[in-house]
């Protein structure tokens, strides 16, 4: 056992997950961490005042605000969200096809940046990041993105679309910053900040 897997084995904190993203779930494990999964279930609505980053750096400390165990000493509490900013504007998970549509139409042709922010919070500190990726678009057809959000439902995605789903394979043409970023987790980020917490 060399080192850094020592650390990561004896790492002394546990880690709790407040959310119930699957691709969060898959990028926390693939950094070589053990952790327990917990969703908090926070409301998340936010003030329309809050623009670009300050969306989710708010969004992801009330969702650490809204965990209702008490955290030991211990303990981390890893808390996110991701949102996609475009012209100016927020896009959130759509709630049906048509919104799916419509923003995968709005995203077409141009650039966007998807921006997510972490919360880690323990019974002592809390300390909020965030990373930004600049996603370029093709321009999609209506065929495309009809099939996309029929075949996918990415109705639980922010701007309506997995970075790593049939959409981003046919329709990226450059991404500037991290991809892991852009699925739901600045992984680079998060693994500094937690063997340093």
């Amino acid at each position: 056992m060399n080192s850094l897997e020592k650390k990561l084995k004896e790492f002394p904190f546990h880690i709790i997950l407040g959310s119930a993203s699957p691709r969060r779930q898959e990028l926390l494990k693939s950094l070589g961490f053990d952790f327990i999964v917990k969703p908090t279930h926070a409301d998340e609505s936010f003030h329309e005042n809050l623009k670009a980053e300050k969306i989710p750096i708010y969004l992801a400390e009330k969702k650490a605000n809204a965990f209702v165990d008490v955290l030991k000493e211990n303990e981390i509490l890893i808390t996110a969200d991701t949102i996609v900013w475009c012209e100016d504007k927020v896009l959130n998970k759509p709630t049906d096809f048509q919104e799916g549509k419509k923003m995968l139409e709005i995203l077409s042709g141009k650039m966007h940046e998807v921006f997510t922010a972490v919360c880690l919070k323990s019974g002592n500190k809390q300390i909020t990041f965030f990373d930004t990726s600049k996603v370029y678009f093709k321009k999609l057809n209506l065929e495309e993105i009809e099939y996309y959000l029929m075949n996918f439902k990415p109705y639980d995605k922010a701007g309506g679309y997995g970075v790593q789903e049939w959409i981003g394979y046919i329709g990226i043409e450059k991404i500037e910053g991290s991809f892991y970023n852009i699925m739901g987790l600045p992984v680079k980020q998060l693994y500094e900040q937690l063997i340093t917490f």
